[in-house]
């Protein structure tokens, strides 16, 4: 089974990512986030790795694991009220996490958070990454504006511009 996650890594060409997650979709993420987060106190970050490291996947690491540790690299964990959201995909997997500070977490629970996953991954079979992509960064800026509604001093703490690894 190792072998076979190890190979999908290894084969998945960068133009593949480049061109799923091309610079109009790019924009179109960033200018989702930027807009949402006019309406709540939260920080939103969207990363997408291409694939993991062998070592990673020799180890067994999943793809919930290499999003905790993308969400303290980037520091998400960092935001002054704890209100930081990550979503995560490894496009080898074709795997969606949201990790989320445990402000918002405590609020909205991994339920929820496990079922916009799915629900993006299944946008993401279905070729709607694009689509897929925004409707979950509005999701989780649904849940963050109905816990956390902007005030009038209301920084910007992370930036917008998802990642592409």
């Amino acid at each position: 089974m190792k072998l076979v996650r190890l190979l999908k890594h290894w084969m998945l060409p960068g133009w593949r990512q480049r061109r799923i997650f091309s610079a109009p979709v790019l924009a179109a993420m960033e200018t989702a986030i930027g807009q949402t987060e006019r309406t709540h106190r939260g920080e939103i970050r969207f990363v997408v790795e291409k694939a993991l490291k062998s070592r990673d996947i020799l180890a067994g690491k999943t793809a919930r694991q290499r999003a905790e540790e993308v969400f303290t690299l980037i520091g998400v964990d960092q935001t002054d009220e704890k209100t930081g959201v990550l979503i995560y995909v490894l496009l080898a997997d074709g795997a969606v996490e949201i990790i989320a500070d445990e402000g918002i977490d405590s609020k909205v629970g991994s339920t929820r958070w496990w079922e916009l996953c799915r629900a993006m991954e299944s946008a993401y079979r279905q070729k709607r990454h694009a689509e897929g992509s925004v409707r979950c960064i509005q999701v989780v800026a649904d849940h963050l504006s109905r816990h956390f509604p902007a005030r009038e001093s209301n920084p910007n703490e992370l930036p917008d511009r998802p990642i592409l690894m």
